[in-house]
């Protein structure tokens, strides 16, 4: 992390304002104050991208952009939600008298300062040295999120909010999402609900949905969430949540609305495009999913936000219209992608995906049928997940729509659902998948019926009082299936009746090691990146940035 006690004259600095006059007046400040490397950008698509690619010590933002779509504040909230934005980096919103309340409002909590014009340089001066002290007074908390002492910075967060100390609200925000990632939904939920009770802000309303939701109370997350909605409709993050809370109670059509609320608000935000575009396109909206998704390569293809799924999802569209440039551009993109990232599993297998979808647009069948074998063959890796089941879904319903025979796809579509029907949502999501061939849909939606048949037979022996033999037999299921959901109810029945069972530790650790290499406490549907932070939440940029087995998004 940077140090935070420097003074500004080694320092570099962004101006971003669409009037050229402005900027100009901005730059010249900032240069006063000593800053010697100003960069400027008079659009937010060409801040974004200065941001994903460099680290500046200060930004400078003008709220408003007469001839954007995209406010400062949604490149703010974009770049926070991508973790993109480093905690040394002061960033100050410049706004009118029309806009003060709503960034006044986001400056309690993650923005570091505002300016309301007209302004003077020894204004500027004042927030720029204001928030650096702010920076400076939470670096402790930040230096132990950065060492991945995790605990440590929450117990820290606690101590200053407790005390009411500086900065109290922000280190509250903090310390609630650290427990939100130490699944200590309890005490996460005490932390937001004191911030209301001290000072009712959105974000700590939208905090306890938060907490609510991951902790599994989905019906009671959305019943807050649409008091919060009802409150503050204009909310962004908020639609986001409920969004998801609808995905999980498997209100496809009901999310889909959510999302585009989010979306309409922010129509220059990469990642809500993509999400709506996402969900679009397995509700069988293929205008909105062609028209969201589109609107995102144009905006982001070079971003770090940018999904490479967007590119797998727009290659089908192109199938369907017969557009060979179309469907070649998404594979070009896909392949410079995967060039860059060459250690990416993910994106190696998306090319695969589109590069199937190519041979089939051309006839060549033969061709075809090599490739989709060679992706059935992946079916049972650790590193196949329910991204890669739903795109071979997808193909394999468009190979039996054109009547494209391969021996082995029942007993491929029968694993991928044994494996990935653990919930009604991800069935439900998987069947849209596989729509273009009605009878895999139907089956993959029986499916989550025969593994709770498997789950309830194996528990039948607990309830007879046999439960290591429940144990055994969820473990013998979950081997053969891989599903999060089988391995769950094994560990479930293990730690209830660990007392009784002699050998429960040896269990425990084969089944630990199941649940670990198939993260099946974390089996939820996510629409979009999964690497990305969920709206709502504080981003903690060391925290949130992928491993090197893949791009940071995409």
């Amino acid at each position: 992390m940077s140090k935070l006690s420097h003074d500004f004259r080694d320092g570099t600095a962004l101006v971003v304002d669409g009037n050229p006059v402005s900027r100009s007046i901005m730059v010249s400040q900032l240069r006063e104050l000593g800053i010697r490397q100003v960069s400027q950008a008079s659009r937010i698509a060409d801040a974004r991208r200065h941001l994903e690619f460099r680290t500046f010590d200060v930004v400078v933002c003008e709220q408003h952009f007469p001839n954007d779509n995209a406010t400062g504040q949604d490149l703010l909230d974009d770049l926070r939600r991508s973790g993109l934005l480093p905690f040394a980096t002061i960033f100050v919103m410049v706004t009118g008298e029309a806009s003060y309340s709503k960034v006044a409002e986001a400056a309690e909590s993650a923005l570091d300062s505002y300016l309301l014009k007209p302004y003077t340089a020894a204004q500027l001066d004042d927030r720029l040295r204001l928030s650096r002290r702010r920076k400076a007074s939470l670096q402790a908390i930040f230096s132990a999120i950065e060492k991945q002492a995790f605990a440590d910075a929450a117990r820290l967060c606690m101590e200053r909010f407790d005390a009411k100390g500086d900065y109290w609200l922000y280190a509250a925000r903090v310390g609630a999402e650290l427990l939100l990632r130490l699944e200590q939904f309890d005490g996460a939920r005490r932390l937001y609900e004191a911030v209301i009770e001290s000072k009712a802000v959105p974000w700590a309303r939208l905090g306890v949905a938060r907490v609510q939701l991951e902790s599994g109370q989905v019906q009671t997350a959305a019943t807050t969430l649409e008091g919060l909605i009802s409150a503050d409709p204009g909310y962004a993050d908020a639609y986001d949540v409920m969004g998801r809370a609808q995905i999980e109670l498997g209100n496809f059509d009901s999310a889909l609305v959510s999302y585009k609320m989010a979306t309409d608000m922010t129509p220059a935000s990469i990642g809500r495009l993509q999400r709506l575009g996402m969900l679009a396109h397995y509700c069988g909206d293929a205008k909105m999913a062609e028209d969201m998704l589109s609107r995102a390569v144009r905006l982001g293809l070079d971003s770090k936000m940018f999904d490479a799924q967007s590119l797998v999802l727009l290659a089908y569209m192109r199938l369907a219209s017969q557009d060979r440039k179309g469907l070649q551009r998404c594979l070009d993109d896909l392949r410079n992608m995967a060039d860059r990232f060459d250690k990416s599993v993910r994106l190696r297998r998306l090319v695969q995906v589109v590069e199937v979808l190519m041979q089939l647009l051309d006839h060549q069948t033969a061709r075809v049928l090599e490739l989709v074998r060679v992706m059935m063959a992946t079916v049972g890796d650790d590193s196949f997940d329910f991204e890669a089941a739903c795109n071979l879904l997808t193909l394999l319903s468009l190979l039996a729509q054109q009547a494209i025979q391969i021996d082995e796809v029942d007993e491929n579509v029968q694993r991928i659902g044994l494996r990935f029907c653990t919930s009604k949502a991800l069935t439900e999501l998987l069947a849209k998948a596989a729509t273009a061939h009605p009878p895999y849909a139907e089956r993959l939606s029986e499916t989550l019926t025969t593994v709770l048949h498997m789950i309830e037979k194996a528990m039948r022996q607990s309830l007879a009082g046999n439960p290591r033999a429940a144990v055994l037999e969820l473990r013998d299921d979950a081997l053969r299936t891989q599903n999060a959901k089988v391995i769950e109810s094994a560990w479930g029945v293990l730690k209830r009746y660990e007392a009784r069972i002699d050998d429960a530790p040896a269990l425990g650790t084969e089944i630990q090691g199941l649940r670990m290499r198939y993260a099946s406490f974390a089996s939820r549907p996510v629409i979009g990146d999964k690497n990305l932070r969920q709206s709502g939440g504080v981003s903690l940029r060391m925290m949130d940035i992928p491993d090197n087995e893949a791009p940071p998004v995409g």
